[in-house]
């Protein structure tokens, strides 16, 4: 069984053949597979190999790395569950693992909820097969064990949880989509963590398999170095229908009429021209005070207080707090608090009013979210609450040339500075902007963090009523006197 290649495998039903019902619909993944392991290519397959590869000869031994860009629903998952098992099962590591250590076979997904499917997969795969069935000697949430001293493990994108191991193979799902809250860069990180643990592996593996999205990151880095060159790189890209020609055309057909660049990505693998990242993570550590975690009020200091509210659903309720020097042409932030969910709104608006209290800021502003409950909230904790006239996209294209100017120091937050270097530009044809996060993660505590900055600079100094007319914040509040970059009762 361990001289068996991986064709040999997928085509015989006791071993990996069973899941393969219709051997024509997998023919391009077969081509991959020839190429992946150095098998030899058939004349006729060829002109896909070229098509996907931009290469005119195959290679000739097998790959240590290679990236495969494949459009939605053409195979990827379970494909790489197929590799995962068949180099887990069919090679002997033996020679690589010191006594008593178990070699990793790893399959990075992007959140739990894909870590979950492939696990299904490579469960179902190995209960298949009589004989690969007997192989496994303990199963839990997230890794197989087998009786060769190799471990099949799922997890999410996190480089803390790949340190440590011998890896023989790393398969990462998705990797273009992969974000954190965290930091800015997971996929850069993970990627370092890895290449050190497959190095003691001569022929161990490293798979980037993913659908494109951004002209960034470490997926579309590998692309534009490697696409169509010979080298230790192999770059196999291919739209949805070649992959799996057996999806309904009429699907993509529609997809592609409703949203073109968000469908050429997804069915057609074409890089995104419409999104970008916002700010660099470069920039933003560049504004960083190390080790600086939050400070004091301080006696004779005048504060901005920016919310960011939330009911206790799916996202947070963040606050930052901030101040001026110089004039007003140097913004610092002294706090920031977030406040995850699940949590009872009432508890966090007193919380909030009473970090407040403590910076002397009886005032403040606030996204649009239930303007009247947030209003009232506040307003029975002695705070005074208004509403901002510029949107999420636009506080941000305002905060944006204070951080390229370093004209602000940010708080050594990691979950602060990871939302911030998350955020996105999506061209709209509507002519604007979209500044947003991606989709699935938040930007709660970014959002307030911006707020409290942009504001504290005088910027966009307008408020919408609770009726939803905007009048200029001296007009609304006729009863505070002015006292810098925010209000404070007579």
């Amino acid at each position: 069984m361990i001289n068996i290649t991986i064709l040999e495998a997928i085509e015989d039903p006791k071993l990996l053949g069973q899941p393969f019902k219709d051997a024509e619909s997998w023919r391009a993944w077969k081509v991959f597979l020839k190429a992946l392991f150095g098998l030899a290519i058939e004349p006729e397959e060829r002109e896909l190999f070229k098509q996907c590869t931009g290469l005119i000869e195959p290679p000739k031994e097998k790959i240590r790395e290679a990236v495969a860009i494949c459009g939605r629903r053409s195979g990827k998952s379970f494909i790489s569950s197929i590799i995962a098992v068949y180099l887990s099962c069919f090679k002997d590591w033996s020679p690589y693992l010191g006594p008593g250590e178990r070699g990793m076979v790893f399959i990075i997904a992007v959140d739990k909820n894909q870590a979950a499917i492939i696990k299904r997969y490579v469960s179902g795969i190995l209960d298949s097969s009589p004989i690969l069935r007997k192989m496994v000697s303990k199963e839990s949430q997230e890794e197989i064990s087998l009786k060769n001293r190799i471990t099949i493990a799922i997890k999410t994108c996190n480089f803390r949880t790949v340190r440590g191991f011998s890896v023989l193979c790393a398969i990462l799902e998705e990797t273009a989509f992969w974000r954190s809250d965290f930091t800015a860069n997971p996929d850069r990180e993970v990627v370092a963590a890895l290449r050190p643990a497959l190095a003691t592996a001569p022929e161990s593996l490293l798979l980037f398999i993913s659908t494109p999205y951004a002209r960034r990151g470490v997926l579309y880095d590998l692309f534009s170095k490697n696409w169509g060159k010979s080298g230790k790189t192999l770059v196999w890209r291919a739209p949805s229908l070649v992959m799996n020609p057996m999806l309904n055309h009429e699907i993509i057909s529609d997809a592609l009429a409703e949203d073109p660049n968000a469908a050429a990505a997804e069915w057609m693998v074409e890089w995104r021209q419409d999104v970008e990242s916002f700010l660099s993570f470069d920039a933003l550590a560049a504004c960083v005070v190390r080790d600086r975690r939050e400070l004091p009020p301080i006696e004779g200091v005048k504060y901005t207080a920016f919310i960011d509210p939330s009911a206790g659903g799916q996202d947070s309720f963040a606050l930052a707090i901030s101040h001026v020097e110089g004039g007003g042409r140097f913004i610092i932030l002294d706090k920031v608090f977030e406040w995850q969910p699940p949590f009872n709104p009432n508890q966090v608006v007193l919380e909030c009013a009473t970090i407040m209290k403590a910076y002397r800021c009886f005032w403040a502003l606030s996204d649009r979210f239930a303007r009247d409950w947030v209003r009232d909230s506040f307003r029975a904790q002695g705070i005074e609450i208004n509403f901002a006239k510029l949107s999420a996209s636009e506080i941000y294209l305002e905060f944006l040339p204070i951080v390229m100017s370093r004209r602000c120091e940010l708080l050594d937050n990691q979950r602060l500075i990871g939302q911030l270097g998350n955020l996105e530009r999506r061209v709209r044809q509507a002519g604007y902007d979209l500044i947003t996060h991606f989709p699935g993660q938040h930007d709660d505590l970014a959002n307030a963090a911006a707020g409290a900055i942009v504001f504290a600079t005088g910027k966009g100094r307008s408020v919408v009523t609770a009726l939803g007319s905007v009048e200029s914040e001296k007009d609304r509040l006729p009863e505070l006197t002015y006292w810098g970059p925010y209000y404070k009762s007579r």
